[in-house]
């Protein structure tokens, strides 16, 4: 069976170049690709050079159109304006696109939901196996404890992250308003400054902090009269990223066109 092959969107940036050596790294797959916005200062850098893995002979581009038809997939670690339009390419070429960009807007999700008729797209906030289960958890004790506990979702990571709450903490905010049955657009509380009163019964809060090099650290609290219960998940290498990814690309080379999520991938959908 011949290796997959795999374009990878970003691939100057830290997860990108990540993305690149995991690649090299795993049987089975091969890079067909590298892509940079148009502009970058990285177009026609070697992407093994920059991933530090030595020349690989992947020159990086910005025409993505020219490579999608050569390639099986594409592995999307961007901003959502890219992740967009290569949902476009993808669903156009009935090729796997792997999107773990966050920030996505509900106009953004339904483009990408759209593609996804004709792609087969896996997109999830955090593509790692520890992340997955932590949701899974959550959902299931949220889902076992009553409203006396308080839900607050706290996250941590470095001071480069350009959109807050992480998607990591908006999938576990999202876990766990399934968990408890509810909406999570009408019990979140982002945040609170001033004289906010008390808090509400059923609110599932979001503290965001951004410091240093911090690769991702999640907890999930449930805050009961007299005791609290905390599910914790620390990130120490974007390598962990990667390796779901691929994983996640894999996986999806044998579905059929659809929307999928790492839970389905990872079998926890039912969890």
């Amino acid at each position: 069976m011949s290796d997959m092959r795999l374009i990878v969107a970003g691939a100057g940036g830290r997860m990108g170049r990540t993305l690149v050596k995991a690649i090299a790294e795993t049987k089975g797959l091969a890079l067909a690709g590298a892509l940079e916005g148009a502009g970058s200062a990285l177009i026609g850098k070697d992407a093994g050079e920059l991933a530090g893995i030595g020349a690989n002979g992947v020159k990086i581009t910005s025409d993505a159109a020219a490579l999608i038809d050569k390639a099986d997939g594409v592995i999307d670690f961007t901003i959502p304006a890219a992740t967009v339009a290569l949902a476009a390419l993808a669903a156009k070429a009935g090729k796997v696109h792997v999107i773990g960009t966050t920030g996505c807007s509900a106009a953004d999700d339904a483009k990408i939901a759209e593609a996804a008729k004709t792609a087969i797209v896996v997109k999830s906030g955090n593509m790692s196996l520890g992340v997955n289960l932590l949701a899974a958890l959550t959902k299931r004790v949220a889902k076992t404890l009553d409203a006396a506990f308080d839900i607050e979702v706290l996250e941590m990571h470095h001071n480069q992250k350009i959109d807050a709450p992480s998607g990591t903490a908006l999938l576990l905010g999202q876990a766990a308003a399934d968990g408890r049955g509810v909406e999570l657009k009408t019990h979140e509380v982002m945040s609170r400054v001033g004289h906010t009163g008390a808090r509400k019964a059923g609110d599932i809060g979001f503290a965001t902090l951004r410091g240093g090099s911090v690769v991702g650290e999640h907890t999930v609290m449930f805050a009961g009269p007299a005791e609290r219960i905390e599910l914790t998940h620390r990130a120490a290498d974007r390598m962990i990223f990667a390796r779901g990814a691929l994983h996640a690309a894999l996986w999806a080379a044998r579905q059929k066109p659809g929307l999928y999520s790492m839970m389905d991938v990872l079998g926890l959908k039912d969890f």
